[in-house]
């Protein structure tokens, strides 16, 4: 059985679903954006704003307008039956928060075709712990992507015991479609391929700077100066947002909510979330 995939929808249009959303229709998809109502779907037109620039100045074949007929072709909804009623492929990019996740998927699956596949762009959490609540277990998936996908363009595709083979396949060939480059996991794993190895080495940069050990200008600069990577953990972690590390620490042991409230205290509750609000660990632009 050929599983056709053209009309896809993005749940959640955050820095990461937003660029999944117009990476994919940027690749000749047929895209719906949903988020939960108007203030939110505001700054998805923001987010799409900015990525035409970026597309503009990055990404090749995007010049001549083609970035700023992407950014129009995308329909955007607070509707969220409506979002995914034609869909072939829904991809949830919602809050790293398992009731949140699980709710999302039970409200989906009474309104989405029985040929729609599901799959969660989850960071951390496994698909496991969510097929439950899709009502279509066999058509469930994980698909991770990396921030900044037009250029760091992973997409770790990881099936449960109950996923369709045909149907790993088929997203599989829908991530390569797109211009990723398609990671195959052989079996669940928390945090996947990329978070299993960037998420502790986040946490230990927040440990040294919560614990009063460095600052992190001083624990990014340690980093690139020994090792030449381009950028320290607290300046990946602005880029990333603060809000998704830190809902995985708060969900964590005593040590990882210590840290989460460091985080909570120091930055977030003061409306330092990293780049997209201007200030995080750094001031932008500069």
């Amino acid at each position: 059985m050929t599983i056709e995939i053209r009309k896809v929808t993005v749940l959640g249009t955050g820095v990461l679903g937003s660029q999944i959303a117009f990476q994919t229709a940027f690749s000749g998809f047929v895209v719906t954006a949903y988020d939960i109502g108007d203030d939110a779907l505001a700054a998805a037109r923001e987010r799409f704003a900015k990525l035409v620039a970026t597309y503009g100045q990055e990404v090749p074949g995007a010049a001549g307008g083609k970035a700023e007929r992407t950014a129009a072709a995308i329909t955007l909804t607070a509707d969220l039956p409506a979002a995914v009623r034609e869909a072939d492929l829904v991809i949830e990019a919602v809050p790293e928060v398992l009731s949140i996740k699980q709710d999302t998927y039970r409200k989906i699956g009474e309104s989405a075709p029985e040929r729609t596949i599901f799959a969660t762009n989850s960071s951390t959490l496994l698909p496991s712990d969510m097929k439950d609540f899709t009502g279509r277990p066999d058509r469930f998936l994980a698909l991770h992507f990396a921030n900044q996908v037009w250029k760091f363009n992973t997409a770790e595709v990881m099936g449960t015991a109950d996923t369709d083979p045909a149907v790993y396949r088929a997203v599989v060939e829908f991530a390569d479609a797109i211009g990723m480059v398609p990671i195959e996991l052989h079996r669940e794993k928390a945090g996947y391929v990329l978070n299993s190895l960037l998420v502790p080495f986040l946490n230990s940069g927040i440990a040294l700077a919560a614990g009063g050990y460095a600052e992190p200008e001083a624990v990014d600069k340690t980093w690139r100066i020994a090792t030449g990577a381009p950028m320290g953990p607290f300046q990946i972690l602005d880029v990333v947002g603060l809000t998704t590390p830190y809902n995985i620490l708060v969900n964590g042991d005593e040590g990882a909510q210590r840290l989460a409230s460091w985080l909570k205290s120091e930055y977030i509750d003061k409306g330092k979330l990293g780049v997209a609000t201007g200030e995080g660990f750094y001031k932008y632009p500069g």
